[in-house]
């Protein structure tokens, strides 16, 4: 399969503008997610998705494959599906979101794998287990519950599961991290909103009300999303840790 890696990039960000261009030990964020997507050893390329000439020109001059899309685009699937338009060629796209700078390279090359293994799969994506009580019961963690077989049942803002009669039932947490077939996403970004995607403000929910579909891989790698100036700050420490152990850090 020839799989391509789309990273959106928007600048404006409310609680951390210019979020993109912010400095992780030395370079761009946006460079520091390319350079790590660009270590997985399945993909075709890497390209960045931004509706904003200062992202574009960053990623050029740092060596990388950027595209403006519109600005307009009323989620970040549209995003996505105006990229994938323009790859004719490509067979799956994997959407790495560009403010995780800790993105792990394996991590990508398994989600295209899931793809290998099930010709009917359409969707995948990422969990992990979580386990304090007040990082459960936090909507912004999105939960996910999934059958035997690791295909997602739903996904919840709300703990799932609730823990009626058996304590420490384990609690997964959803990694925005998703892979999709093109010709799936292009169909994906027409479907209409659905009313579980609306209530819980989750876009994932659209693909299980129609119908298909998501694999969830579990991992076990750090994740730390980049929204304020304190994960910013965590982001440059871990950086920095990862330097002085000699960790291979060639984003």
């Amino acid at each position: 399969m020839k799989i391509l890696c789309v990273i959106p990039a928007r600048y404006a960000s409310t609680r951390l503008p210019g979020k993109p261009l912010r400095d992780i030990a030395g370079k761009p964020m946006i460079c520091r997610v390319y350079d790590r997507a660009a270590q997985a050893r399945s993909l075709s390329g890497v390209v960045v998705a931004t509706d904003d000439e200062r992202i574009l020109q960053t990623v050029e001059k740092h060596g990388g494959r950027a595209m403006m899309t519109a600005k307009d685009h009323p989620t970040g699937t549209d995003r996505l599906a105006e990229v994938a338009s323009a790859y004719s060629d490509v067979d799956l796209i994997i959407n790495v979101q560009g403010d995780e700078p800790l993105i792990e390279p394996d991590l990508i090359d398994e989600l295209g794998r899931a793809f290998e293994t099930d010709a009917e799969l359409q969707m995948a994506t990422v969990m992990t287990p979580i386990t304090e009580e007040a990082e459960q019961n936090n909507p912004n963690n999105v939960k996910v519950v999934t059958d035997k077989n690791g295909y997602a049942l739903y996904f919840s803002r709300s703990l799932l599961p609730y823990p009626r009669n058996v304590v420490g039932t384990p609690v997964y947490k959803h990694i925005g991290i998703y892979a999709y077939r093109r010709d799936f996403l292009l169909a994906y970004a027409k479907m209409n909103p659905t009313p579980l995607e609306r209530a819980e403000s989750l876009e994932q929910l659209r693909a299980l009300e129609n119908g298909y579909r998501i694999k969830c891989i579990e991992t076990t790698a750090r994740f730390v999303g980049v929204d304020t100036p304190e994960d910013l700050a965590k982001v440059n420490e871990i950086y920095k840790s990862m330097k002085e152990n000699g960790e291979a850090t060639k984003s």
